[in-house]
């Protein structure tokens, strides 16, 4: 084998050279190398060497991961030259400022409420600097969100958004997931002058898990319990797959509670192939834990092109699933496999929206068309490109058109 020339052989201070210039741009590299001077420019080399190829080209940790630590590190010493630095990088290179703010909010606790205020300022300073926008958040009576658990048993976790006078709305989510799921819709809805009530669902969430059997009849006494609680019925109740059902269940046994129906995602029963996916669920579940599901799950959920362009979308999610009860999941898994509610809104005549996912592969287009086709005040949406989570996958269009619904109901 032919030795290359020495101009083609990198040494350390090359590759650390290219990995800066990767985590922080050329141009600020170029500032701190090439105006390097007898002074300083040993320095400029060992950081080189030492913390950009011996360090940062570690193999243990994502590069992401590396710049969220840096900013951790950097504000909880308030080297805030060096945190300004690593945080426009990293926001610059599509780091989420989501993810940021998380980091800053843990640091608070572990770094002082001082330092995270100061961080908070900087990075917001750096968003505007480079045009990435917050929306309007403030923290008002009528918008901010109020966090309780009920009175009545079982027990629920439920979160409070919203004083003003136009239509209530109950969220419901989706199987394994929570509430979450839903904070920047009802953050919307909020400031429109929604009041809205998102919940974990019993054994989701933040919400125990009661012992005995249970299974969908319940969940939906569950959401009676809930509006009679709140005090704003009759309200318009959103369901998400599993929350879909319930509010079929909902609007089937105490229709009086209800003024109209969001239906996303979801059927009104499941085929036998789709049950016996159900069933396969369970079984594996109870041996090995959520982590036996969980990419299965994340696959049905979320499209490939979201996963592969927000990976802390998806991170969110598999926290979020792998932190469910087990025991809890396969009960719940047990009541969405034996749904049948096929003939059960055939009295029901409220406003009703149904919105599908073209590529939702667990219920399919077909399936939310023929749900649609069997409730006469039904209008029928389906979401190009969205898998089975709507309003993860295609926020803005999923709110529009719950907003342009509420308008009517």
């Amino acid at each position: 084998m032919s030795r290359p020339p020495d101009d083609e052989r990198l040494d350390d201070f090359s590759h650390g050279l290219a990995r800066r210039r990767e985590v922080l741009g050329d141009a600020w590299v170029r500032r701190a190398t090439l105006d390097a001077t007898t002074f300083n420019a040993d320095f400029q080399a060992l950081i080189t060497r030492y913390a950009w190829d011996a360090v940062w080209n570690r193999p243990g940790l994502p590069t992401e991961t590396r710049r969220l630590l840096v900013l951790a590190f950097t504000m909880a010493q308030g080297r805030w030259e060096e945190f300004d630095l690593h945080c426009r990088a990293a926001l610059a290179a599509e780091v989420p400022p989501e993810t940021v703010r998380e980091v800053l909010i843990q640091g608070a606790i572990y770094a002082g409420v001082p330092a995270a205020n100061t961080a908070f300022k900087r990075t917001a300073a750096l968003l505007a600097e480079l045009g990435i926008k917050s929306e309007a958040a403030p923290l008002m009576p009528a918008t901010r969100e109020r966090r309780h658990t009920t009175f009545s048993q079982p027990q629920l976790a439920v979160v409070l958004q919203g004083e003003g006078d136009r239509a209530p709305v109950l969220l419901a989510h989706p199987l394994g997931l929570s509430e979450a799921v839903w904070q920047d819709l009802a953050r919307r809805l909020a400031a429109q002058g929604h009041p809205t009530l998102r919940y974990d669902l019993r054994g989701h969430g933040r919400s125990p898990n009661p012992a005995g059997a249970w299974g969908l009849a319940e969940l939906a006494e569950d959401a009676a319990r809930l509006i009679g609680e709140w005090g704003r019925g009759p309200v318009v109740m959103l369901g998400l797959s599993l929350g879909g059902l319930v509010a079929q269940q909902l609007a089937a046994t105490r229709p009086e509670l209800l003024r109209g129906l969001v239906l996303a995602h979801c059927d009104s029963h499941y085929p036998e192939s789709a049950r016996a996916v159900f069933s396969a669920r369970i079984e594996a579940v109870h041996r090995q834990g959520m982590g036996a599901v969980v990419d299965t799950v994340l696959a049905r959920y979320l499209n490939a092109d979201l996963r592969a362009t927000r990976p802390d979308i998806e991170a969110a999610l598999r926290d979020t699933l792998l932190a469910q009860d087990p025991a809890a999941y396969a009960q719940t898994c047990a009541a969405v496999r034996d749904a049948d509610l096929r003939g059960a809104l055939s009295n029901w005549r409220g406003p009703t929206l149904v919105v599908g996912g073209a590529l939702d592969a667990g219920v399919p287009p077909e399936r939310i068309q023929a749900l649609a086709a069997t409730l006469p005040q039904a209008r029928l949406r389906l979401l190009a490109g969205a898998s089975h989570l709507g309003p993860v996958e295609a926020p803005e269009v999923f709110s529009s058109e719950v907003v342009t619904f509420l308008g009517d109901a």
